[in-house]
């Protein structure tokens, strides 16, 4: 009998200044894996960022919504980044597993026909490559597909330094069945309609070693075009799965899997809340699960009424996270207006008035955007505290294919375009002068 082809999904280091583990999880990837094995294809998964590796000597350290440190090992900055930081005191680290265990783990998978890595941020560049370089290395011969945000946004640089010997740009959905075809020779048969977000498998999370969590997308793709943000290019059209879908996935990591904490990951989960969020929250509800929500993707203030909120804390809503970005209301303000001065303090009453305490409820705001006034931010910071909400300083970051990209290039202090690493917020590449940038490590401080 015909062995069926083994597909081996691997998840890859970080390279970063910082790193650590906020409910992520690699959810494009694990969902092509859940495919996959619909088609009865074996499919493995390798994680480099796997906190509860069997291997590691000591047990994770897990705070109790199930988020928690990554192992980290210093390394130098690859060769394009450090022409550029010779002056750069902060250390950069490989986040993950040691480099001999994912080595060890690859010598001792069954030799995949085909190997799929995904990537994240855009600037965790050196990381993917290294990662396919131990994978060339270690199973020669054997073609590696590379996607996700890194690949699609960075397309070009990731053809000619990941190592990838394909790159998909876009959702992985559409090229799954030619890829499979091509390096396995088997044909999908069944394949989740694009249009109807309910007809895809639950992404295969059961894959890792331990669920501390589960990350959850209700939609897929934004109703805004933030000047920043990359969305609509890696998105172009909203998607949303029924309330009924949702849920049923929630029961599944819970009770199969013993899942308390999942995060919400959408980008547009109270947008049309009466067809979408509340549905599902009266379903979380009636089922009395005691579980726990955190919304580390900002929620649009503008649906946060009272019974919005209500909902909310109901459900076992925990981390709050607003969308404000500033408290500069004002009509002639640098970027768009997506939530006004009297909805951003109506939904902070709605939230206190429903049950929720100063310490979950937080307000992302920008900063180190080109030319802009530290000031501005300083403001935004006091008017928020003066609400008695956490503001969260929200470090821009220059992403390619986004209305912002140009006017970041111009204003950069460093040559971003020269390698992804350097458009990472830790360096606030668009930051100048060297005040400013102390002085956002004092507006730090005035977050507590």
């Amino acid at each position: 009998m015909k062995t069926k082809p083994h597909i081996l999904c691997v998840n890859p280091w970080i390279h970063d200044f910082a790193a650590f583990d906020f409910w992520a999880k690699p959810l494009g990837l694990l969902s092509l894996a859940a495919i996959l094995r619909q088609n009865n294809l074996r499919v493995s998964y390798l994680d480099c960022m796997d906190r509860f590796h069997p291997g590691r000597p000591e047990p994770a350290k897990v705070n109790w919504d199930g988020r928690g440190p990554f192992d980290k090992t210093p390394i130098p900055l690859p060769e394009a980044m450090a022409l550029h930081l010779e002056d750069e005191t902060k250390v950069f680290n490989r986040y993950g597993i040691p480099v001999e265990l994912m080595a060890a783990d690859l010598k001792a998978a069954d030799r995949p026909d085909l190997v799929m890595v995904t990537s994240l941020m855009t600037y965790w560049a050196s990381g993917v490559a290294e990662t396919i370089d131990l994978i060339k290395k270690t199973l020669p011969g054997v073609p590696v597909v590379l996607g996700g945000i890194y690949a699609s946004l960075c397309h070009d640089h990731a053809r000619e330094f990941s190592g990838a010997d394909y790159i998909i740009t876009g959702p992985g959905e559409k090229e799954l069945p030619e890829l499979i075809e091509r390096y396995t020779g088997v044909t999908l048969t069944h394949m989740p309609d694009p249009d109807d977000l309910d007809t895809y498998p639950f992404p295969a999370l059961d894959l890792q070693h331990h669920l501390a969590y589960a990350p959850l997308l209700t939609s897929r793709g934004c109703p805004f075009t933030c000047d920043y943000c990359a969305s609509a290019f890696l998105e172009p059209r909203l998607r949303r799965r029924s309330p009924d879908h949702v849920f049923r996935e929630i029961r599944h990591w819970h009770d199969n899997f013993g899942v308390k904490n999942f995060a919400f990951y959408d980008d547009a989960l109270l947008v049309r809340p009466e067809a979408y969020a509340f549905p599902l929250f009266k379903r979380i509800i009636d089922a009395d699960l005691d579980l726990n929500f955190h919304t580390p993707n900002a929620l649009h203030i503008r649906e946060i009424t009272a019974r919005a909120a209500d909902l909310m804390f109901r459900a076992g809503f925990k981390a709050i996270r607003l969308g404000l970005e500033t408290t500069d209301f004002s009509k002639d303000r640098h970027h768009d207006i997506k939530v006004r001065e009297d909805e951003f303090f109506r939904a902070v009453e709605s939230l206190k008035a429903a049950g929720f305490e100063k310490e979950q409820l937080g307000a992302y705001l920008l900063c180190g955007l080109p030319g802009q006034n530290l000031d501005d931010v300083e403001t935004s910071m006091n008017q928020v505290k003066r609400t008695g909400v956490l503001p969260v300083l929200a470090y821009y970051t220059p992403i390619p294919h986004t209305p912002m990209w140009e006017d970041a290039v111009k204003n950069a202090r460093l040559d971003i375009t020269a390698h992804p690493g350097l458009t990472n917020n830790s360096l606030f590449p668009c930051v100048r002068p060297d005040r400013d940038i102390a002085r956002i490590s004092q507006l730090k401080k005035m977050q507590k």
